[in-house]
Protein backbone atom coordinates (compact mmCIF):
# COMPACT_ATOMS: atom_id res chain seq x y z
CA UNK A 1 0.00 0.00 0.00
CA UNK A 2 2.98 2.36 1.08
CA UNK A 3 4.44 1.61 -2.66
CA UNK A 4 1.79 2.55 -4.78
CA UNK A 5 0.63 5.87 -2.62
CA UNK A 6 4.26 6.89 -3.68
CA UNK A 7 3.68 6.17 -6.77
CA UNK A 8 0.53 8.00 -6.83
CA UNK A 9 2.39 10.44 -5.10
CA UNK A 10 5.20 11.02 -7.60
CA UNK A 11 2.35 10.57 -10.33
CA UNK A 12 0.79 13.59 -8.92
CA UNK A 13 4.02 15.41 -8.80
CA UNK A 14 5.01 15.03 -12.42
CA UNK A 15 1.43 16.16 -13.70
CA UNK A 16 1.77 19.39 -11.26
CA UNK A 17 5.27 20.03 -12.57
CA UNK A 18 4.26 19.42 -16.49
CA UNK A 19 1.40 21.84 -16.15
CA UNK A 20 3.69 24.37 -14.17
CA UNK A 21 6.05 24.39 -17.63
CA UNK A 22 3.31 24.81 -20.01
CA UNK A 23 3.20 28.42 -21.38
CA UNK A 24 0.30 30.45 -19.26
CA UNK A 25 -0.59 32.08 -22.31
CA UNK A 26 -2.02 28.80 -23.70
CA UNK A 27 -5.82 29.05 -24.92
CA UNK A 28 -8.62 26.42 -25.03
CA UNK A 29 -9.56 27.85 -28.43
CA UNK A 30 -9.68 26.58 -31.99
CA UNK A 31 -10.15 29.55 -34.24
CA UNK A 32 -7.96 31.81 -36.48
CA UNK A 33 -4.74 30.86 -38.53
CA UNK A 34 -4.33 27.60 -36.12
CA UNK A 35 -3.73 26.83 -32.30
CA UNK A 36 -1.30 29.98 -32.06
CA UNK A 37 -2.97 32.15 -34.41
CA UNK A 38 -0.11 32.31 -36.18
CA UNK A 39 -0.57 29.95 -39.11
CA UNK A 40 1.92 26.96 -38.46
CA UNK A 41 0.16 23.92 -37.62
CA UNK A 42 1.05 20.62 -35.20
CA UNK A 43 0.81 17.83 -38.16
CA UNK A 44 3.41 15.63 -38.82
CA UNK A 45 3.88 13.10 -41.50
CA UNK A 46 2.73 15.21 -44.33
CA UNK A 47 2.68 14.71 -48.36
CA UNK A 48 6.16 16.24 -49.15
CA UNK A 49 5.18 16.11 -53.15
CA UNK A 50 1.70 15.93 -54.80
CA UNK A 51 0.39 13.89 -57.75
CA UNK A 52 0.26 16.08 -60.55
CA UNK A 53 -3.82 16.91 -60.21
CA UNK A 54 -3.17 17.59 -56.33
CA UNK A 55 -3.41 15.73 -52.87
CA UNK A 56 -6.63 12.98 -53.11
CA UNK A 57 -9.87 15.30 -52.93
CA UNK A 58 -11.68 13.91 -49.90
CA UNK A 59 -15.38 16.13 -50.29
CA UNK A 60 -16.20 19.47 -51.19
CA UNK A 61 -19.46 21.39 -50.97
CA UNK A 62 -20.67 24.60 -52.62
CA UNK A 63 -23.05 25.53 -49.65
CA UNK A 64 -20.84 27.48 -47.73
CA UNK A 65 -22.31 30.80 -48.46
CA UNK A 66 -19.69 33.73 -49.70
CA UNK A 67 -17.31 34.45 -47.82
CA UNK A 68 -13.22 34.72 -46.89
CA UNK A 69 -13.28 33.38 -43.88
CA UNK A 70 -11.82 29.75 -42.72
CA UNK A 71 -12.64 26.72 -41.53
CA UNK A 72 -12.64 25.40 -37.91
CA UNK A 73 -12.67 21.80 -36.98
CA UNK A 74 -13.57 20.71 -33.51
CA UNK A 75 -13.55 17.11 -32.67
CA UNK A 76 -16.22 15.43 -34.88
CA UNK A 77 -17.47 19.15 -36.73
CA UNK A 78 -16.27 22.12 -38.78
CA UNK A 79 -17.78 24.79 -38.74
CA UNK A 80 -17.81 27.53 -41.04
CA UNK A 81 -19.30 31.18 -41.63
CA UNK A 82 -20.59 32.87 -44.95
CA UNK A 83 -23.29 34.77 -46.80
CA UNK A 84 -27.03 34.04 -47.06
CA UNK A 85 -28.20 34.14 -50.90
CA UNK A 86 -29.65 37.35 -50.99
CA UNK A 87 -26.19 38.51 -49.12
CA UNK A 88 -27.77 40.86 -46.57
CA UNK A 89 -27.42 38.53 -43.45
CA UNK A 90 -24.13 36.47 -42.13
CA UNK A 91 -24.53 32.87 -41.24
CA UNK A 92 -22.83 30.23 -39.17
CA UNK A 93 -22.76 26.12 -40.44
CA UNK A 94 -21.90 23.41 -38.93
CA UNK A 95 -20.62 20.44 -41.07
CA UNK A 96 -19.76 16.83 -40.43
CA UNK A 97 -16.21 15.72 -41.06
CA UNK A 98 -17.74 14.01 -44.68
CA UNK A 99 -19.04 17.71 -45.42
CA UNK A 100 -22.84 16.95 -44.59
CA UNK A 101 -24.34 20.24 -43.57
CA UNK A 102 -26.41 19.89 -39.87
CA UNK A 103 -27.76 23.25 -39.34
CA UNK A 104 -27.20 26.84 -40.49
CA UNK A 105 -28.30 29.65 -38.40
CA UNK A 106 -28.71 33.94 -39.29
CA UNK A 107 -26.35 35.68 -36.85
CA UNK A 108 -25.31 38.96 -37.88
CA UNK A 109 -25.68 41.75 -40.82
CA UNK A 110 -23.32 41.56 -43.30
CA UNK A 111 -20.58 44.55 -44.19
CA UNK A 112 -22.82 46.62 -47.24
CA UNK A 113 -20.08 48.76 -49.03
CA UNK A 114 -17.00 47.45 -50.60
CA UNK A 115 -16.41 43.64 -50.79
CA UNK A 116 -19.16 42.61 -48.41
CA UNK A 117 -18.12 38.80 -48.19
CA UNK A 118 -17.72 37.73 -44.61
CA UNK A 119 -14.68 37.81 -43.28
CA UNK A 120 -15.06 36.42 -39.49
CA UNK A 121 -13.52 32.98 -38.54
CA UNK A 122 -15.24 31.50 -35.62
CA UNK A 123 -13.44 31.02 -31.82
CA UNK A 124 -14.28 28.34 -30.23
CA UNK A 125 -14.12 27.51 -26.74
CA UNK A 126 -16.04 25.19 -24.34
CA UNK A 127 -18.81 24.06 -26.68
CA UNK A 128 -19.55 28.02 -27.81
CA UNK A 129 -18.74 29.57 -30.90
CA UNK A 130 -17.74 33.59 -30.88
CA UNK A 131 -18.08 35.60 -34.55
CA UNK A 132 -18.30 39.21 -34.92
CA UNK A 133 -20.29 40.47 -38.20
CA UNK A 134 -19.17 43.12 -40.69
CA UNK A 135 -21.10 45.19 -39.15
CA UNK A 136 -19.10 44.60 -35.95
CA UNK A 137 -21.86 42.59 -34.08
CA UNK A 138 -20.06 40.07 -31.59
CA UNK A 139 -22.46 36.98 -31.50
CA UNK A 140 -22.06 34.07 -29.07
CA UNK A 141 -23.47 30.67 -30.69
CA UNK A 142 -24.46 27.60 -28.82
CA UNK A 143 -22.89 24.93 -30.64
CA UNK A 144 -24.88 21.97 -29.25
CA UNK A 145 -28.22 23.71 -29.84
CA UNK A 146 -27.44 25.82 -33.15
CA UNK A 147 -29.11 28.95 -31.31
CA UNK A 148 -27.42 32.29 -30.74
CA UNK A 149 -26.58 32.72 -26.75
CA UNK A 150 -26.30 36.58 -26.67
CA UNK A 151 -25.37 39.46 -29.02
CA UNK A 152 -23.68 42.43 -28.65
CA UNK A 153 -24.43 45.53 -31.41
CA UNK A 154 -20.90 47.04 -31.23
CA UNK A 155 -21.79 49.81 -33.54
CA UNK A 156 -24.74 50.69 -31.02
CA UNK A 157 -22.95 50.23 -27.61
CA UNK A 158 -19.07 51.15 -28.58
CA UNK A 159 -19.82 53.32 -31.63
CA UNK A 160 -17.78 51.47 -33.98
CA UNK A 161 -15.71 53.32 -36.45
CA UNK A 162 -14.14 51.09 -39.41
CA UNK A 163 -12.53 51.34 -42.74
CA UNK A 164 -13.64 51.26 -46.04
CA UNK A 165 -13.77 47.31 -45.54
CA UNK A 166 -16.40 47.17 -42.27
CA UNK A 167 -14.79 44.72 -39.40
CA UNK A 168 -13.11 41.85 -40.55
CA UNK A 169 -11.85 40.18 -36.77
CA UNK A 170 -11.90 36.61 -35.06
CA UNK A 171 -12.68 37.77 -31.25
CA UNK A 172 -9.87 36.38 -29.16
CA UNK A 173 -11.24 34.52 -26.52
CA UNK A 174 -9.71 33.17 -22.99
CA UNK A 175 -10.25 33.51 -19.23
CA UNK A 176 -14.12 34.06 -19.92
CA UNK A 177 -13.46 37.10 -21.79
CA UNK A 178 -14.13 37.77 -25.71
CA UNK A 179 -11.85 40.58 -26.80
CA UNK A 180 -13.22 43.41 -29.72
CA UNK A 181 -11.69 46.23 -31.37
CA UNK A 182 -14.40 48.58 -32.05
CA UNK A 183 -11.91 51.18 -32.65
CA UNK A 184 -13.37 54.88 -32.81
CA UNK A 185 -13.85 57.94 -30.14
CA UNK A 186 -15.28 55.68 -27.64
CA UNK A 187 -12.65 52.81 -26.86
CA UNK A 188 -10.11 51.01 -28.98
CA UNK A 189 -10.87 47.47 -27.24
CA UNK A 190 -13.08 45.80 -25.28
CA UNK A 191 -13.54 42.78 -23.06
CA UNK A 192 -16.90 40.84 -22.92
CA UNK A 193 -18.07 38.33 -20.48
CA UNK A 194 -18.03 35.34 -22.65
CA UNK A 195 -21.28 33.82 -20.68
CA UNK A 196 -23.95 36.80 -21.60
CA UNK A 197 -21.95 39.65 -23.45
CA UNK A 198 -21.62 41.79 -20.51
CA UNK A 199 -19.42 44.53 -20.68
CA UNK A 200 -16.04 43.65 -18.84
CA UNK A 201 -13.33 46.41 -19.20
CA UNK A 202 -13.11 48.82 -22.15
CA UNK A 203 -9.79 50.65 -22.96
CA UNK A 204 -9.24 54.38 -23.52
CA UNK A 205 -9.31 55.73 -27.11
CA UNK A 206 -6.44 55.72 -29.22
CA UNK A 207 -8.37 57.66 -31.57
CA UNK A 208 -8.12 55.59 -34.35
CA UNK A 209 -10.21 53.41 -36.59
CA UNK A 210 -10.34 50.18 -36.09
CA UNK A 211 -8.06 47.51 -38.20
CA UNK A 212 -8.69 44.31 -40.21
CA UNK A 213 -6.85 42.48 -37.45
CA UNK A 214 -7.14 39.71 -35.23
CA UNK A 215 -5.86 40.76 -32.25
CA UNK A 216 -3.24 38.40 -30.30
CA UNK A 217 -2.22 36.99 -26.49
CA UNK A 218 1.24 36.59 -25.26
CA UNK A 219 3.01 35.98 -21.98
CA UNK A 220 6.74 38.32 -21.64
CA UNK A 221 8.74 37.81 -18.57
CA UNK A 222 5.27 36.05 -16.57
CA UNK A 223 2.95 39.08 -18.17
CA UNK A 224 0.59 38.73 -20.30
CA UNK A 225 -0.94 40.99 -22.96
CA UNK A 226 -3.00 41.31 -25.48
CA UNK A 227 -1.45 42.79 -28.86
CA UNK A 228 -3.61 44.64 -30.93
CA UNK A 229 -3.88 46.75 -34.10
CA UNK A 230 -5.81 49.94 -34.77
CA UNK A 231 -5.45 52.11 -37.89
CA UNK A 232 -2.33 53.45 -37.39
CA UNK A 233 -0.63 51.89 -34.30
CA UNK A 234 0.11 48.35 -32.56
CA UNK A 235 -0.41 48.50 -29.28
CA UNK A 236 -0.35 45.99 -25.67
CA UNK A 237 -3.31 46.28 -23.47
CA UNK A 238 -2.87 44.32 -19.70
CA UNK A 239 -5.80 41.52 -20.14
CA UNK A 240 -7.34 41.91 -16.78
CA UNK A 241 -8.41 46.22 -16.73
CA UNK A 242 -8.04 46.97 -20.34
CA UNK A 243 -4.89 49.30 -19.62
CA UNK A 244 -3.14 50.13 -22.53
CA UNK A 245 0.39 49.61 -21.86
CA UNK A 246 2.00 51.18 -24.83
CA UNK A 247 1.35 52.12 -28.29
CA UNK A 248 3.75 52.12 -31.30
CA UNK A 249 2.98 53.84 -34.68
CA UNK A 250 6.91 54.93 -35.88
CA UNK A 251 6.30 53.51 -39.45
CA UNK A 252 8.74 55.97 -41.52
CA UNK A 253 7.69 58.50 -44.16
CA UNK A 254 7.30 55.95 -46.48
CA UNK A 255 4.11 55.11 -45.03
CA UNK A 256 0.66 56.80 -46.61
CA UNK A 257 -1.97 55.73 -47.76
CA UNK A 258 -4.50 57.04 -50.12
CA UNK A 259 -7.54 59.06 -48.23
CA UNK A 260 -5.96 58.39 -44.93
CA UNK A 261 -7.22 54.80 -44.92
CA UNK A 262 -4.71 52.60 -43.00
CA UNK A 263 -5.19 49.27 -43.86
CA UNK A 264 -3.70 46.36 -41.58
CA UNK A 265 -4.79 42.79 -42.08
CA UNK A 266 -2.44 40.41 -40.36
CA UNK A 267 -1.91 38.81 -36.63
CA UNK A 268 1.41 39.74 -35.25
CA UNK A 269 3.77 36.93 -34.74
CA UNK A 270 5.61 36.51 -31.14
CA UNK A 271 8.53 34.99 -30.16
CA UNK A 272 11.17 35.49 -27.03
CA UNK A 273 9.81 39.24 -26.40
CA UNK A 274 10.20 40.08 -29.60
CA UNK A 275 6.50 41.42 -31.98
CA UNK A 276 6.94 40.95 -36.04
CA UNK A 277 4.25 43.13 -37.75
CA UNK A 278 4.15 44.16 -41.53
CA UNK A 279 1.03 44.99 -44.16
CA UNK A 280 0.95 45.82 -47.49
CA UNK A 281 0.92 49.29 -49.59
CA UNK A 282 4.79 49.46 -48.30
CA UNK A 283 4.18 49.44 -44.66
CA UNK A 284 7.38 47.49 -44.67
CA UNK A 285 8.35 45.16 -41.72
CA UNK A 286 9.32 45.69 -38.04
CA UNK A 287 10.53 43.78 -35.24
CA UNK A 288 9.78 45.36 -32.09
CA UNK A 289 11.13 44.13 -28.47
CA UNK A 290 9.19 44.13 -25.76
CA UNK A 291 10.42 45.87 -22.39
CA UNK A 292 11.15 43.47 -19.12
CA UNK A 293 8.12 44.94 -17.81
CA UNK A 294 6.33 44.84 -20.78
CA UNK A 295 5.25 49.19 -20.99
CA UNK A 296 7.07 49.89 -23.70
CA UNK A 297 8.63 48.72 -27.02
CA UNK A 298 11.42 49.79 -29.21
CA UNK A 299 12.34 49.03 -33.06
CA UNK A 300 14.73 46.43 -33.49
CA UNK A 301 14.78 45.86 -37.76
CA UNK A 302 12.60 47.41 -40.59
CA UNK A 303 12.87 45.09 -43.91
CA UNK A 304 11.58 47.11 -46.98
CA UNK A 305 10.99 43.43 -48.86
CA UNK A 306 8.01 41.84 -47.34
CA UNK A 307 5.21 43.69 -46.88
CA UNK A 308 2.27 41.31 -46.56
CA UNK A 309 -0.82 42.43 -47.96
CA UNK A 310 -3.32 40.08 -46.46
CA UNK A 311 -1.93 36.64 -46.37
CA UNK A 312 -0.62 36.31 -43.16
CA UNK A 313 3.28 35.54 -42.75
CA UNK A 314 4.82 32.14 -40.73
CA UNK A 315 7.90 31.71 -38.68
CA UNK A 316 10.12 28.10 -38.90
CA UNK A 317 13.54 27.50 -37.46
CA UNK A 318 13.97 31.11 -37.52
CA UNK A 319 12.70 32.57 -40.82
CA UNK A 320 9.84 34.51 -41.72
CA UNK A 321 7.88 33.44 -44.52
CA UNK A 322 5.24 35.38 -46.61
CA UNK A 323 4.65 37.84 -49.97
CA UNK A 324 4.51 40.95 -50.47
CA UNK A 325 2.73 43.98 -51.98
CA UNK A 326 4.11 45.46 -55.52
CA UNK A 327 0.13 46.55 -56.36
CA UNK A 328 -3.09 45.15 -55.15
CA UNK A 329 -2.98 42.37 -57.74
CA UNK A 330 0.82 41.46 -57.62
CA UNK A 331 3.17 39.89 -55.26
CA UNK A 332 6.39 38.10 -54.67
CA UNK A 333 7.56 35.29 -51.99
CA UNK A 334 9.72 36.47 -49.19
CA UNK A 335 11.75 34.96 -46.83
CA UNK A 336 13.79 36.91 -44.03
CA UNK A 337 15.72 36.10 -41.07
CA UNK A 338 13.98 36.71 -37.57
CA UNK A 339 16.74 37.95 -35.85
CA UNK A 340 18.40 40.27 -38.03
CA UNK A 341 15.80 41.27 -40.79
CA UNK A 342 18.12 40.14 -43.35
CA UNK A 343 15.96 39.09 -46.57
CA UNK A 344 17.09 35.49 -47.71
CA UNK A 345 15.12 35.71 -50.95
CA UNK A 346 12.09 37.72 -52.70
CA UNK A 347 10.93 35.29 -55.86
CA UNK A 348 8.01 35.19 -58.18
CA UNK A 349 5.65 32.42 -58.90
CA UNK A 350 5.60 32.27 -61.77
CA UNK A 351 2.10 33.06 -63.34
CA UNK A 352 0.70 33.13 -60.19
CA UNK A 353 0.98 36.23 -57.42
CA UNK A 354 0.35 36.87 -53.67
CA UNK A 355 -1.44 34.96 -51.36
CA UNK A 356 -1.73 33.50 -47.97
CA UNK A 357 0.39 31.52 -46.66
CA UNK A 358 0.65 28.70 -43.40
CA UNK A 359 2.93 25.59 -42.19
CA UNK A 360 3.04 22.14 -40.88
CA UNK A 361 5.86 19.75 -40.71
CA UNK A 362 8.67 22.26 -41.85
CA UNK A 363 6.67 22.71 -46.11
CA UNK A 364 4.57 26.07 -46.66
CA UNK A 365 1.44 25.81 -48.00
CA UNK A 366 1.01 28.74 -50.49
CA UNK A 367 -2.54 29.84 -52.01
CA UNK A 368 -2.30 32.07 -54.78
CA UNK A 369 -4.82 34.73 -54.46
CA UNK A 370 -4.59 35.58 -58.55
CA UNK A 371 -5.63 32.44 -59.95
CA UNK A 372 -6.42 30.30 -57.46
CA UNK A 373 -3.42 28.06 -57.14
CA UNK A 374 -2.42 26.23 -54.24
CA UNK A 375 1.38 25.37 -53.67
CA UNK A 376 3.87 22.90 -51.61
CA UNK A 377 7.07 24.86 -50.98
CA UNK A 378 9.86 23.18 -48.51
CA UNK A 379 10.15 26.06 -45.54
CA UNK A 380 14.08 26.61 -46.63
CA UNK A 381 15.36 30.23 -46.70
CA UNK A 382 17.77 29.09 -49.62
CA UNK A 383 14.69 29.43 -51.91
CA UNK A 384 11.35 29.54 -52.89
CA UNK A 385 10.90 26.20 -54.96
CA UNK A 386 7.51 24.87 -55.47
CA UNK A 387 7.39 20.71 -55.60
CA UNK A 388 3.83 20.35 -55.88
CA UNK A 389 0.79 22.94 -57.07
CA UNK A 390 -2.82 22.60 -58.52
CA UNK A 391 -5.44 24.59 -58.87
CA UNK A 392 -8.85 25.58 -57.54
CA UNK A 393 -12.20 25.75 -59.99
CA UNK A 394 -14.71 25.56 -57.60
CA UNK A 395 -16.04 29.05 -56.36
CA UNK A 396 -16.21 32.27 -57.44
CA UNK A 397 -14.18 35.48 -56.24
CA UNK A 398 -10.87 36.68 -54.87
CA UNK A 399 -9.17 33.11 -53.69
CA UNK A 400 -8.48 35.30 -50.14
CA UNK A 401 -9.45 32.35 -47.16
CA UNK A 402 -6.42 31.25 -45.23
CA UNK A 403 -5.73 27.13 -45.73
CA UNK A 404 -5.85 25.38 -42.69
CA UNK A 405 -4.75 21.92 -42.10
CA UNK A 406 -6.34 19.25 -39.33
CA UNK A 407 -5.54 15.88 -38.70
CA UNK A 408 -3.88 15.46 -42.18
CA UNK A 409 -6.90 17.43 -44.21
CA UNK A 410 -5.82 20.37 -46.21
CA UNK A 411 -9.49 22.76 -46.15
CA UNK A 412 -9.15 25.02 -49.03
CA UNK A 413 -12.26 27.54 -49.09
CA UNK A 414 -13.33 29.76 -52.61
CA UNK A 415 -15.81 31.79 -51.92
CA UNK A 416 -19.11 29.35 -51.11
CA UNK A 417 -16.85 26.36 -52.07
CA UNK A 418 -14.81 24.21 -49.48
CA UNK A 419 -12.81 21.57 -50.16
CA UNK A 420 -11.04 18.74 -47.79
CA UNK A 421 -7.66 17.42 -49.56
CA UNK A 422 -5.84 14.35 -47.70
CA UNK A 423 -2.38 15.51 -47.53
CA UNK A 424 -1.22 12.53 -44.63
CA UNK A 425 1.60 10.39 -45.66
Amino acid sequence: MKTMNKLKFKLIAFIACYLALQPAVAQNQHGWRGPNRDGTYPDTELLKEWAAEGPELLWETLDAGKGWSSPVIVEDRLYLTGMNEDETKEIFSAYTLKGEKIYSIEYGNAWNKSYPDTRTTPTVVNKKAYVISGQGEVVCIDLKKGDIDWTVDGKAQFEVKTGSWGTSEAPLVFDNKVIFCPGGDQTTMVALNAKDGALIWKSQSLGELSSYVSPLLIEHNGIRQIIGIGGESIFGVQPETGEIQWAFSNWGEDFAFKNGDKISCNTPLFKDGKIFFCNGYNLNSYMLQLADDGKSVSKLWKNSDLDTHHGGYVLVDGTIYGSNWLNNSKGNWVAIDWNTGETQYETPWEGKGKGSIIAADNMLYCYDEKRGYVGLVPASPEKFDVISEFRITQGEGPFWAHPVINNGILYIRHGNALMAYSIRQ
